[in-house]
């Protein structure tokens, strides 16, 4: 299978009743993509992944799966999908280092 790279941006929003559950659904999703193994970065609105395309969309597939384990009833997810399939998508140091 032919590999293709990708920067994706996700934004999980469990539909619970207080901050604090939004806040430990959150951190297992974020949990779950560390656990992938591809790049991350978790910026405080949401988290930059970046890798091969069809990985990443079964992440963020699994990041809805993760939330309504963790006792979501209901989530919402925005998502930002950057996919050059003859390579050159911008990295996560490249639009953010000079700023840090």
């Amino acid at each position: 299978m032919e590999k293709f790279p990708a920067s994706v941006a996700i934004q999980v929003l469990p539909h619970v009743d207080t901050d604090e559950e939004v806040v430990r659904i959150v951190d297992e999703v974020i949990a779950y993509i560390k656990s992938t193994g591809v790049n991350y970065y978790v910026g405080p609105f949401e988290t930059t992944l970046e890798g091969e395309y069809d990985q990443l969309m079964d992440i963020v597939k699994e990041c809805q799966y993760i939330a309504i384990k963790a006792g979501c009833p209901q989530v919402a997810a925005y998502v930002k999908i950057s996919f050059k399939p003859e390579g050159g998508v911008l990295t996560i140091a490249q639009k953010v280092t000079k700023y840090h």
